[in-house]
């Protein structure tokens, strides 16, 4: 059965988006440091990810946590990793740049999605969208731009707390890309986030924590997390993604 509403997982290594696969999502956004919102992956998450999956592969393009407001040597940075994905044949990039004024950067975001367009891969701006000063300008903006979809909470910490502003969005984009709500989306409102805003798709990550198999642990370090997180690990449940994909189509 082909999904009524797209699911993208954001995945943040080759098990999770294996996993995604695995549950029925039509999409991963590969990642990595999720939290800090993530960043790109390395040359070996994305080139696995390339072998093993079937799924379409978009990749994050984001050199640091922190701000969208990028210098030039992390531009340099960002256009080679461009080129990483046209080369190893990822479906799509994932961006976002804003300006100090909290505007979007037309003449740098352009040039990546030149980049990218030009080999045949698909463009999302992420949630970048969602730091702008004003979200309708923004909108104008990356329709503009040619990107195929904006990853939005509509403005707001979680998905399901800017509703209203996400269904406007999706008003005003009227078609001509795909407003795509996410964070903080999860089995028990999914179906009141896309019921009540017409989105036709979706992100998220349906992870759960996975306990390391380490015999030995030291109890008295961390190696910059809390205390004892290394010895867990964040990986997308499949299961959490089925029901997502069930939920989506029942």
């Amino acid at each position: 059965m082909k999904n009524k509403v797209q699911i993208e997982i954001c995945a943040n290594s080759v098990n999770s988006a294996l996993a995604a696969q695995k549950g029925g999502a039509s999409r991963v956004e590969l990642c990595q440091n999720l939290k800090e919102g993530g960043t790109t992956p390395s040359l070996g998450e994305i080139f696995t990810a390339r072998k093993l999956l079937e799924i379409d592969l978009y990749v994050l393009i984001r050199p640091r946590g922190g701000d969208f407001l990028y210098n030039d040597l992390e531009f340099e940075i960002m256009k080679k990793d461009v080129e990483q994905c046209i080369n190893l044949g990822c479906n799509g990039i994932v961006i976002g740049i804003l300006n100090k004024d909290g505007s979007v950067d037309m003449n740098r975001n352009r040039m990546l999605i030149d980049m990218a367009c030009k080999a045949g891969l698909g463009v999302t701006f992420h949630r970048a969208f969602d730091m702008c000063d004003d979200l309708n300008a923004a909108l104008e903006d990356v329709i503009e731009l040619g990107c195929e979809r904006i990853l939005t909470s509509g403005g707001m910490p979680k998905a399901y707390l800017g509703l209203i502003n996400i269904k406007g969005l999706i008003e005003k984009a009227n078609n001509r890309v795909i407003i795509m709500p996410g964070s903080g989306v999860n089995e028990e409102n999914v179906k009141e986030i896309v019921d009540f805003s017409g989105a036709r798709e979706i992100h998220l990550s349906a992870r759960t924590k996975v306990n390391s198999k380490m015999i030995y642990m030291n109890s008295l370090l961390n190696m910059g997390g809390e205390l004892g997180e290394e010895y867990t690990i964040d990986v997308t449940d499949s299961e959490r993604v089925l029901r997502v994909y069930n939920i989506l189509n029942s």
